[in-house]
């Protein structure tokens, strides 16, 4: 320490001081939250309680009397005084040399002083030398340090410390650095604003994005405000304004966040999204909560600050590397490539030749070596959008571009993306524009109806793409070889435009689909095509997920309903595309499955096949026999087993289960003892399991009990009695929380499973589970409908609820009170809501009076 620095005196009492300073932060910020909630204003709370820390800060720093050639400096968002009102406050403690013990002792008691008093800070002890090594190494560190303010102590080591790390600044690998790191958070955020649940700081279109812009801006030395921005001509004084704009919006919905939850949350839960609308002043409409309004309108602030952050990226990009790039380019008489991007020729161009406004994106996917548009080239197209009028759209040669640009080889997603960002889909397309920004409640779709329809299109242009073609070989098979792959483009696009707007969505987008088609030219068949599978998009899954596909009938009425191999293919590769653009936790390997199920089976049907081949009854048993001799079992090993079973098992059952089942069984026919066996599912997810014992009334709800004890969910269930008295059943077990590794756990199922069946223990009743945070703000209203098969000889009984764990085994208990049948199970769950089907057969359902008792029952044991 230096000679003159004072002797160090702790402080009287700590707790004295605690509670005092603790009581300042607390009334000043009460004080703050009262101001703002009476004039919301950004500037005056995010200054504020800076400058409240600060006096703290100060105080505190005169109490512990650190030496006078130390100093205490502000970095981060707290170097720059914009403090949230929960938002953790970065310092750091500047010294001229290295602390000795002494030192080092005081600063740790300062920095716990500070901690006791109700600060959560993000603290580091350096010298200018170290703060110089440690910001070469780390970006981040770089980032924070460049925001510095000093806030007591020494201001001559201050200054040696910004002209030090202002000299070993290089704007340019900054700029890259950060571009890169925008790169990655936009991957941490599926790289898109428009999830339900977004990130208002770190979520691209968030602070962050505004943030970063400041950064490099500081770095480079343009300034510290939208205005110096508009000054250098990086952007015009309208952007300038409207990112100021911008900025306030997202400020407003974090502070309000802050004051909402007590804590540092930027996530818009929906949990506080109602309360947040209120607090912004939006009302609930007749058809939408003030939730969803408030949320369109973040989601068009969030699209307005990435289209203006990748304006001024590029604009940087100009400025740190001016002479990187040969000179331009000219294309056509409207286009020029300038630094490998699509450039106007002059601003002008979209006003002499509005048809540009789409050329532009013809050109981007024909020249691969593009890599987007110039600056200039994005503000003048968000610029001339409103160009896109009637006399636009209803012009043959703009009707053609548009068409093109749905049958290029590549870029088809990019673009329509790019198109979505600056308005052009909007205008072109008019019933678009209402579901831009549309949220959708239905606990399964994590995007908003824009989004999640470009998804689809994605999944399916990804389909035609021979690189992919190892993620769903049979679907790229399908896909490549499709005539005019374009339309099933068109019907993605259209397949859920019509949401939001009342009615059936599928019946009001097959209008829009037709009106397209016929206006653009496609002649009667296709535009037939593209109605039909808008009308149709939800048809297949509700048949694979939820009515039996080993009946026949199932098979033959959808067989009716396509008609024709082309439509069964086109709905094929739309519904898989589909499920898989709702959310990355619906699509699972088993619902693939089902699909492909229903696709052979109806192909082999539409080509001429008898009921049993459709089925694919002779070449399951056959396939079977082969495998059977593949592992060794002599012919016939297998017909005793087969004796036992019916038609019906052959046709619900792969031939590669009938020949494990074969495998496990062939010399236990009559086994007094129950046969348990567990594997992997072949299809890669899950577990198969295989519980054969003689027949018993409560078995199926004691097996439930005891899956669900176990924290599985059931998937499928194929319930079988055999010939002699048998149960057989067959089930496909997965894990919620995909973080079992099924092959750990067999051994112990298959001993567990078969212990509990031999023992008369009670049933195992599972603990019931928690609701989701999603069902307890969107909550879905339980349904239970039983009603008879077309033949009368099963019932049918769907069952819609929220789903949590233990919810099949209170549907089995049910059914086991009520000695009702259960023959199969189709376990249908869409996020966190459940669709389940069962056939099931008993003599009390004959009777009205008793199955209105069996539903109420249900509905009893299914509400939340």
């Amino acid at each position: 320490m230096p000679d003159n620095a004072p002797a160090f005196v702790p402080p009287d009492s700590a707790r004295e001081l605690i509670t005092r300073y603790k009581a300042r932060l607390k009334s000043g910020g009460e004080a703050l939250r009262t101001a703002y909630e009476a004039r919301p204003l950004t500037e005056p709370i995010l200054k504020g309680r800076s400058q409240l820390v600060d006096d703290v800060l100060v105080e505190i720093w005169k109490d512990f009397s650190l030496p006078a050639s130390a100093a205490l400096v502000a970095v981060g968002g707290y170097g720059r005084e914009e403090l949230f009102p929960c938002s953790d406050v970065d310092l750091l403690f500047l010294l001229d040399s290295p602390p000795n013990d002494e030192l080092g002792e005081r600063l740790t008691q300062m920095i716990s002083l500070i901690w006791d008093v109700g600060l959560e800070i993000g603290h580091s002890v350096r010298t200018v030398d170290e703060c110089l090594e440690e910001a070469g190494r780390d970006v981040t560190v770089m980032t924070n340090l460049l925001e510095a303010r000093l806030i007591g102590g020494n201001g001559r080591l201050f200054q040696r410390f910004t002209t030090s790390l202002r000299s070993h600044l290089n704007p340019g690998q900054f700029f890259k650095a950060k571009c890169l790191e925008q790169e990655q958070r936009y991957t941490r955020h599926a790289d898109t604003p428009y999830s339900l649940e977004p990130n208002c700081k770190e979520s691209p279109g968030g602070l962050r994005d505004l943030q970063l812009i400041g950064w490099i801006s500081r770095a480079a030395g343009f300034g510290t405000h939208w205005r110096d921005l508009a000054r250098h001509a990086l952007i015009t004084a309208e952007e300038a304004t409207e990112l100021r704009e911008l900025e306030r919006f997202l400020q407003h919905a974090r502070i309000r966040l802050h004051h909402l939850t007590g804590r540092r949350e930027d996530r818009l839960l929906f949990d506080h999204q109602e309360k947040l609308a209120r607090k912004f002043g939006f009302e609930a409409s007749e058809n939408r909560r003030a939730s969803e309004v408030f949320m369109q309108e973040y989601y068009r602030t969030a699209k307005k600050v990435t289209q203006l952050n990748t304006i001024l990226l590029l604009n940087f990009g100009v400025e740190f590397f001016p002479n990187r790039y040969p000179a331009a380019i000219n294309i056509n008489e409207r286009f020029q490539c300038v630094r490998e991007l699509l450039d106007v020729r002059d601003e002008g161009v979209f006003d002499r030749h509005p048809s540009a406004l789409l050329e532009c994106f013809l050109i981007l996917q024909q020249r691969s070596e593009l890599k987007g548009m110039t600056a200039r080239t994005l503000r003048a197209l968000w610029r001339g959008r409103k160009l896109i009028n009637a006399d636009f759209r209803h012009d043959p040669a703009n009707r053609a571009l548009f068409l093109r640009l749905l049958q290029q080889k590549r870029g088809v997603v990019h673009e329509m993306r790019r198109m979505n960002q600056y308005g052009i889909l909007s205008f072109y397309l008019p019933a678009w524009r209402r579901i831009v920004g549309q949220m959708q409640h239905d606990l399964f779709h994590v995007y908003t109806v824009d989004q999640h329809i470009l998804q689809v299109l994605r999944n399916v242009r990804r389909l035609m793409v021979a690189e992919h073609a190892h993620e769903y070989p049979l679907m790229t098979r399908l896909a490549t070889s499709f005539e005019k792959p374009w339309l099933i483009y068109i019907a993605a696009l259209f397949h859920d435009i019509a949401k939001g707007r009342g009615g059936d969505h599928s019946k009001l987008g097959m209008k829009d689909a037709r009106d397209f088609c016929t206006s653009h030219g496609i002649d009667e068949t296709d535009t037939s095509l593209v109605e039909w599978l808008v009308g149709q998009h939800l048809s297949m899954s509700n048949v694979a997920q939820k009515q039996d596909l080993s009946d026949l009938d199932v098979i033959r009425r959808f067989g009716d309903l396509v008609k024709t191999e082309r439509r069964l293919t086109a709905l094929y590769i739309l519904t898989h595309a589909d499920i898989r653009g709702t959310s990355p936790k619906v699509w699972n390997g088993w619902k693939g499955k089902l699909l492909e199920d229903l696709f052979f089976a109806t192909q082999r049907l539409l080509r001429g096949a008898t009921p049993q081949q459709a089925l694919g009854i002779p070449l399951r048993q056959d396939d079977a026999r082969n495998l059977l001799r593949y592992y060794g079992l002599r012919p016939g090993t297998e017909d005793s087993l087969w004796a036992q079973l019916d038609t019906v098992y052959f046709m619900r059952h792969e031939a590669e289960e009938i020949a494990w089942h074969a495998r496990m069984l062939y010399y236990r026919i009559e086994s007094d003892e129950p046969v348990v066996k567990a594997r992997p599912s072949h299809n890669g997810e899950g577990l198969q399991v295989m519980v054969y014992m003689k027949d018993q009334p409560d078995l199926f709800v004691r097996l439930c009990g005891f899956f669900a004890r176990l924290g599985f969910s059931i998937a499928d269930a194929k319930i079988h009695t055999t010939r002699h008295g048998f149960a057989l059943d067959s089930f496909v077990l997965l894990d919620p929380g995909q973080e079992i590794h099924y092959r750990d756990l067999i051994n112990l199922l298959e001993h567990d499973l078969t212990e509990r069946l031999q023992s008369n223990t009670p049933i195992d009743q599972p603990a019931t589970g928690r609701l989701s945070r999603e069902v307890r703000h969107f909550p879905i209203t339980p349904e239970v409908n039983i009603r008879p098969d077309e033949r009368g000889q099963y019932y049918i009984m769907s069952v819609t609820a929220a789903d949590r764990p233990g919810l099949l085994f209170g549907v089995a208990q049910t059914l086991v009170n009520y000695h009702i049948n259960l023959h199969t199970a189709k376990i249908a769950t869409l996020g966190e809501r459940a669709e389940d089907t069962f056939l099931i057969s008993g003599s009390d359902l004959t009777q009205n009076a008793k199955v209105l008792k069996i539903e109420s029952e249900l509905l009893e044991k299914l509400a939340i």
